[in-house]
């Protein structure tokens, strides 16, 4: 039988000590994110953590969008596996699910009995709001990995502000638009990288 697939770090990089370790971590994660959780996963792995360089990160969460599934699952997923293997992979999936799944189901009994009342639905818009900022942080933070792409960045600009176009304003399917988007983006760099 094989050893599981593990990529090896420099020793003095921080790195989850154990799988409890590496489970709190995502649960905690977990547990921090309303609506949207790229700024607060940046932050943890990258800033906090240091488990991975802001130019890993990118990488990994690129990848992560395009695997089928939630994004940040799949991330914790992709580092589960790099540092304990396949059990890495499912503790950092067990951590990222399991309390927030009870929390939800709970919030679920308690939303269906308060539904109607207007401070709810206020509070909710709310959280709404405060996700699209930490959204929007989170990007503006990773838009310092631009100026070391292979596309230029006028190219750059271009890509996002046509997607923006395209789904916020025109409506159109995000599926489609990644597909279009992210295929010229891949030949832009492709053209570059030759």
């Amino acid at each position: 039988m094989t050893a599981p697939l593990r990529i090896d770090h420099p020793p003095d990089r921080p790195r989850p000590t154990s799988l409890p370790d590496l489970f709190v971590a995502f649960t905690v994660l977990a547990l921090q994110g309303f609506g949207g959780v790229l700024a607060i996963v940046q932050r943890e792995l990258v800033e906090r953590k240091r488990w991975l360089t802001q130019d890993e990160f990118i990488e990994d969460w690129a990848v992560a969008q395009i695997m089928p599934g939630p994004n940040v699952v799949n991330l914790s997923m992709m580092i589960g596996a790099r540092y304990f293997g396949l059990r890495g992979a499912l503790t950092a999936l067990a951590g990222m699910l399991a309390v927030p799944l009870v929390l939800i189901l709970l919030l679920a009994i308690l939303h269906a009995g308060f539904a109607d009342n207007t401070y709810v639905a206020g509070a909710l818009r709310g959280m709404a709001a405060v996700s699209a900022g930490l959204i929007a942080a989170a990007g503006l933070k990773l838009s310092s990995a631009l100026a070391r792409s292979p596309v230029p960045l006028p190219w750059c600009l271009a890509i996002v502000a046509v997607g923006f176009v395209l789904v916020a304003l025109l409506k159109f399917p995000l599926a489609y638009v990644l597909l279009a988007l992210g295929s010229l983006g891949c030949i832009l760099a492709y053209r570059e990288l030759r």
